[in-house]
């Protein structure tokens, strides 16, 4: 007779010790810090934020675990700082889940960790098909996390409880996963690359888009041909994003960036002409249709026109190489499959052994002397990590020197 098929693991609800209630007071916040102090171990730290409601990208709760101290729920909107945790966590080890979406709206509110664990990355290093949170979860302690309130908007005050409920259940397991995590890549001996990993992502700050370019990332911007209407989306993208700034909401809640672009392209000159644009509908449009009308005014009248392209920092996509740079395109396709099927004996994806952008940029901008030494002296300098050179300059110096005839790809 067959086995009966196990169902799902259960689905957590509540952690074990319950909900605490959220810390908005002075009193309250130094409370939390000692409890913190007196705690062991690492702590789990998570936020919650309002994407797509507020303008920002800042914390609205912030959840801390650690043994002994039990879970904390902290609002950060009555304070100005959050230096009193900041200060009972020195030299402790912090736990978060995808890191990179955390770190910035805690360091504005004075946190900054002095050791890093992710579980995501280690996650992606251990090789597990599916990193996220749940899933992480699900597939190393067998317990189901519900997901339903991710989206939600945290700005909401008071918060329902059963928000403060998933947000308690973020951190309560990160402490046992971390262990689990870590038993994972001490067998499979990637932890000494995990921590690199864990270092370089406490302290890289990646390059980001300068705040006057940002109107480049408005979705349909490329149905925009001539450098005119390109400087009239500028301006109308600058008006969306003071009133956004001055109302604390989302800017695609002002407008969407289809109706900016359309405005653009169109370049209504009076208020029946901006309403009758697709997206510009309803009192509030018609409110706001002056200020509008003078962005785009403004747009049709400056002399420092954008080019049509923001000139790309790297090189060109690898699907143009072929007949601009032959060599470098062969070089980057060895390279790139060579380094696959080295990810797969790793049990690694690709993009994490090493960061597409890394090898692209090698391959067209190669050393003067493409040797082992060459090889991995450039791949430091464009911010490859220590594990990473040691699997991958070997690979990628007899790819450069040795790449496969055109006409294999």
């Amino acid at each position: 007779m067959d086995a009966p098929e196990s169902g799902p693991p259960p689905l957590l609800t509540e952690p074990e010790d319950g909900v605490p209630f959220v810390i908005d007071t002075e009193r309250g916040l130094q409370r939390c810090a000692e409890a913190l102090a007196e705690g062991t171990g690492p702590v789990a730290v998570d936020a919650e934020r309002a994407s797509g409601f507020r303008y920002g990208q800042r914390a609205f709760l912030v959840q801390l675990k650690r043994e002994g101290s039990g879970i904390w729920l902290i609002d950060p909107e009555p304070f100005t700082t959050l230096a009193p945790v900041q200060e009972a966590l020195q030299d402790v080890e912090w736990i978060l889940h995808a890191a990179t979406q955390d770190l910035p709206c805690l360091a504005e509110l004075g946190m900054h960790p002095h050791r890093l664990f992710d579980t995501e990355l280690a996650a992606r290093l251990s090789g597990l098909p599916r990193v996220s949170l749940g899933a992480v979860v699900e597939s190393l302690l067998e317990v189901r996390l519900a997901k339903e309130h991710s989206a939600a908007d945290w700005s909401k005050r008071p918060l329902p409880q059963d928000w403060l409920r998933y947000a308690a259940l973020d951190v309560d397991l990160l402490i046992p996963l971390r262990q689990r995590l870590l038993d994972l890549l001490e067998e499979q001996g990637k932890l000494d690359w995990a921590q690199e990993e864990f270092e370089h992502l406490r302290t890289h700050r990646p390059v980001t888009m300068p705040r006057s370019e940002r109107w480049r990332k408005a979705s349909g911007v490329n149905k925009l041909k001539s450098p005119r209407k390109l400087a009239v989306l500028r301006e109308l993208w600058a008006a969306r994003e003071s009133m956004a700034e001055s109302k604390d909401v989302s800017p695609g809640h002002i407008l969407p960036d289809s109706a900016l672009v359309a405005a653009a392209d169109a370049m209504p000159r009076t208020v029946p002409q901006l309403l009758g644009v697709r997206g510009f509908h309803g009192r509030a449009a018609k409110r706001e249709a002056p200020k509008w009308l003078r962005a785009i005014e403004s747009g049709s009248r400056d002399e420092d026109l954008p080019p049509a392209h923001r000139r790309a920092a790297g090189p060109p996509p690898p699907r143009a190489w072929k007949d601009r740079n032959p060599l470098a395109f062969r070089r980057y396709r060895t390279a790139r499959d060579w380094l696959t099927h080295h990810a797969d004996e790793l049990d690694l994806m690709p993009e994490t052994l090493l960061t597409p952008a890394v090898l692209k940029q090698l391959c067209w901008t190669p050393p003067e002397v493409i040797d082992l030494d060459g090889v991995s002296a450039a791949l430091r300098e464009l911010g490859a990590r220590e594990w990473q050179i040691a699997q991958c300059a070997a690979i990628v110096t007899v790819a450069m020197l040795d790449p496969e005839p055109l006409d294999a790809f």
